[in-house]
């Protein structure tokens, strides 16, 4: 399953022969154990995928960063709790996907919601925040349609914005929804196909 999910627009894939880590089994029984070098290990194999996460669903990277922060506090707190009744980058997504609600309440109730107007980003602009020299045509057209895509999805709902992070971008499983979400099956996929709808209305308006 690729991280990448059907919009294209998440994570590289990691680069072949790249060297894996311990099983998750070997890697749990190591962090209950408190080895620091476990939860380093644990962190540098989630940490992009969160970060990822993260983006989407507040649409702030520096907001993204501290969330980052926080999660990994808060796992290296629970660890204790971790019931083994799911994949352990499962239970970190739930507690990403809490921590993430939690912050876009928190930004509403300061006034920082969504943008309800869409800016087409400029080239000086892509071409600073993606290095210094300047971007081919198709690597321009590349950002800023995935510009437009964080536009639309920031103009979702929480609910709706987490189920297209989460499939469409993350790649993750129906399994893994329900187990990140705590929702029936039918339920995810009904507010999905919902969510769906209202991001190809969105950005369809944008190419009008």
């Amino acid at each position: 399953m690729s991280s990448s999910g059907v919009l294209g627009i998440g994570q590289e894939p990691a680069a072949p022969g790249a060297p894996e880590g311990p099983s998750e089994r070997v890697l749990l029984s190591r962090l209950r154990r408190g080895e620091p070098e476990a939860f380093e290990l644990l962190v540098r194999q989630h940490q992009d995928r969160v970060f990822d996460f993260c983006v989407r669903m507040v649409g702030d990277r520096e907001e993204a960063n501290d969330l980052v922060q926080e999660i990994f506090v808060s796992v290296h707190q629970n660890l204790g709790r971790f019931r083994e009744d799911a994949k352990l980058s499962t239970w970190i997504f739930r507690i990403s996907k809490n921590q993430c609600i939690n912050r876009l309440k928190y930004l509403k109730r300061r006034g920082r919601g969504r943008s309800d107007e869409y800016e087409e980003v400029g080239e000086d602009a892509l071409s600073g925040a993606l290095g210094a020299a300047p971007l081919p045509d198709a690597a321009l057209e590349s950002a800023r349609e995935r510009a437009r895509v964080q536009w639309a999805i920031s103009q979702l709902e929480p609910d709706a914005r987490m189920l297209v992070a989460l499939r469409d971008i993350e790649g993750m499983s129906y399994e893994e929804i329900i187990e990140i979400t705590e929702l029936p099956e039918g339920t995810v996929k009904s507010r999905l196909h919902r969510a769906r709808e209202k991001l190809a209305d969105l950005l369809g308006r944008l190419e009008e």
